[in-house]
């Protein structure tokens, strides 16, 4: 698959499963404007790219910064758009009765609002366009309950229902807008939750029936496929990802 004169966004740009996609992408051919919280992160990613990738700051929680990110998108490629993937997202470590109401609002800020922002300005440039394709960054938490994660389950769980949701408004703008749900994969994002909670890389390995880690390239390589024309047909799909966690 090749994505040659296509114009993509990508948050969480900044490193793990973003920067993996990011860099699919324009080695595919796309245009591709790296947005993430990180901007050394985002720079990161455009430098490793060595061309058609520009890196661009972004917050996913506030709804001003994300127009900026796309008028940024429109100004450097004359407003065509072909791929909006959603990958921004952060963890959460408790059960609900220690989720602080802070935590739980910050999750669902970066996870659910962010998604949702993404598509409610990426969608009408799709639009204009003649279509084109959203990937949202769910989780195979939000599929199956996973201990310690309340908040962390419940805002991949939304991001499932709100792609299902758009998928069904926007099928006849020739907009299709899937979601990727990852098991758990070896990132900087999965090396930090560990160190925070004292769970061990060995650990997250064995609860996996395949017995290891997905990794970023193979969801990259994923997220690739549902923008492609190779998946024409699939609108509203939550692709599961996850070695067989959710198999057992």
């Amino acid at each position: 698959m090749t994505f040659s004169g296509q114009v993509a966004v990508v948050t969480g740009a900044g490193s793990g499963i973003g920067r993996a996609t990011a860099l699919l992408l324009a080695e595919r051919g796309a245009k591709v404007l790296a947005a993430d919280y990180d901007g050394d992160g985002a720079e990161e990613t455009a430098r490793l790219a060595g061309g058609g990738v520009v890196s661009h700051v972004v917050d996913v929680r506030d709804e001003a910064s994300v127009v900026a990110m796309f008028e940024r998108g429109d100004s450097e490629w004359g407003g065509r758009l072909d791929i909006v993937a959603n990958i921004a997202g952060i963890g959460s470590t408790d059960p609900a009765p220690t989720t602080t109401v802070e935590v739980w609002d910050n999750v669902f800020a970066v996870n659910a609002r962010g998604v949702f922002l993404g598509c409610k300005h990426g969608i009408p440039r799709l639009s204009r366009g003649g279509g084109g394709a959203v990937v949202n960054m769910a989780s195979v938490a939000g599929v199956v309950g996973l201990r310690n994660r309340a908040a962390y389950c419940a805002s991949k769980g939304a991001v499932i229902a709100l792609t299902r949701a758009l998928a069904v408004d926007h099928v006849g703008d020739g907009v299709r807008v899937n979601c990727i749900c990852p098991g758990t994969v070896d990132s900087p994002w999965v090396r930090r939750l560990v160190e925070d909670v004292g769970e061990s890389i060995d650990q997250l390995t064995a609860r996996q029936p395949m017995g290891r880690l997905g990794t970023p390239e193979e969801i990259a390589g994923s997220i690739a496929y549902l923008a492609s024309d190779d998946a024409a047909f699939m609108t509203g799909s939550a692709l599961v990802i996850d070695g067989g966690l959710s198999a057992g």
